[in-house]
């Protein structure tokens, strides 16, 4: 499971937002709906997550209406604090989503679509194992409102998935796809590249079998070794070889060449889509720092630049919503310094970039110098903006720390 929540001051009891924040109410808002369950836990995993033994006195089966309680909590918060807004986004992510019965999740979409409303055009996506997509299944969250499935891929080579410690059946995942396209849901594809043992040949075959599978979206991230997780374990001992930075540069490349011939754009680092309209605007949110509510055991929340995280096991979660109490347990106000370097990391991690006008003073004739070293694009800086080439995709954390140390 993840590690430990950040410090921060003491959330209140009663959820209250404070009554100097600064809601705007252009902003778009959002909701994230945790569900915190998986079968297994993967090896290098260190989300929030729990198999059916590490409950400890949470029931899977009474998850959907405990949410249900804090979705009440959440519209009576924002109406008091008069920035109760329609949901521009709603993203059911975990764990697995799809473990809980389909009826579950429509459940918990129709309290949050009645608490808070839904834009016209809005966009709900639900997380899923390939092995939990049935055609039953699908057609029951499309008539529920989902118009997305995102579905858990990783790889297509038997023994990649191994070392990941997935355990789905590679031919699942065209079955699933063929069951979310079937009931008219908009289809994303999730990679991970870099696992022990992996080649660029292995990669090269999963990124042919995702595009055969002709979804609207593909997200390819790079293996990251967290601390706590089996795999991190694993290669302390010796057990498995640390992933090699240059393969996986390799491999990025790889994708973006085989994704952009194939008609995909990259919009994000780690994200391609067909079209504008079929990039994902609930991920888009969290980049462009708009509001949000994080639902479920230790889920984020952010709004006006403030933010808090709930309880992270699901028996204290459960047990402060039945003493009508709020899950939070921490929240804090980032500085100026705090927000400026956040945006700057996270702005130039998407294709339309940071405004040169938006860096700090001192730091925007920096800028020159990134793009003589191939890391920006020149055209873009041109008309100010920080837009990064694929040279800096690459290298983007060295450009954050030129842009902001």
């Amino acid at each position: 499971m993840a590690g430990p929540l950040p410090l921060g001051d003491p959330a209140p009891a009663d959820g209250r937002l404070p009554s100097d924040l600064a809601i705007d109410p252009a902003v778009p808002f959002s909701a994230y709906l945790h569900v915190p369950f998986c079968r297994v836990r993967c090896g290098y995993c260190d989300f929030n997550t729990y198999t059916s033994g590490e409950l400890r006195g949470a029931k899977q089966e009474d998850y959907a209406s405990t949410l249900i309680t804090e979705i009440d909590l959440a519209q009576r918060v924002l109406a008091d604090a008069g920035a109760l807004r329609p949901m521009d986004t709603v993203f059911f992510g975990g764990g697995t989503p799809t473990l809980l019965p389909a009826g579950d999740l429509a459940r918990m979409l129709g309290a949050a679509t009645d608490a808070f409303g839904l834009v016209a055009d809005a966009e709900v996506t639900v997380e899923a194992n390939p092995d939990t997509v049935t055609p039953a299944v699908a057609r029951t969250l499309a008539d529920a409102g989902v118009t997305r499935l995102s579905i858990g891929m990783q790889s297509a080579v038997p023994h990649v998935l191994a070392a990941l410690d997935r355990t789905h059946r590679p031919e699942n995942v065209t079955t699933a796809v063929a069951a979310a396209k079937d009931a008219g849901l908009a289809v994303s594809v999730d990679l991970i590249y870099g696992a022990p043992g992996e080649s660029l040949g292995d990669w090269e075959a999963s990124l042919d079998a995702a595009l055969a599978l002709e979804s609207d979206h593909i997200s390819a991230y790079a293996l990251i070794i967290e601390d706590g997780t089996k795999l991190a374990r694993q290669i302390r001992r010796g057990e498995v070889p640390t992933p090699d930075d240059d393969l996986q540069a390799d491999m990025y490349e790889l994708a973006d060449a085989r994704l952009a011939a194939a008609g995909f754009d990259w919009y994000e680092i780690s994200n391609w889509s067909r079209t504008v309209e079929q990039r994902s605007r609930h991920n888009l949110a969290y980049w462009r720092g708009s509001d949000w509510w994080g639902f479920g055991p230790g889920a984020h929340s952010h709004v006006a630049g403030l933010r808090w995280w709930n309880v992270k096991h699901p028996a204290a979660y459960a047990q402060r919503l039945a003493a009508e109490e709020s899950p939070a347990a921490g929240t804090e106000r980032p500085d100026a310094e705090s927000r400026t370097l956040e945006r700057v990391l996270l702005l130039s991690r998407i294709r339309e970039g940071i405004a040169v006008a938006d860096l700090q003073p001192d730091k925007r004739a920096r800028v020159a110098g990134l793009i003589a070293d191939g890391l920006v694009d020149p055209a873009a800086a041109v008309r100010g903006r920080v837009q990064l080439t694929l040279r800096g995709r690459l290298l983007a954390d060295a450009v954050v720390r030129e842009l902001t140390d």
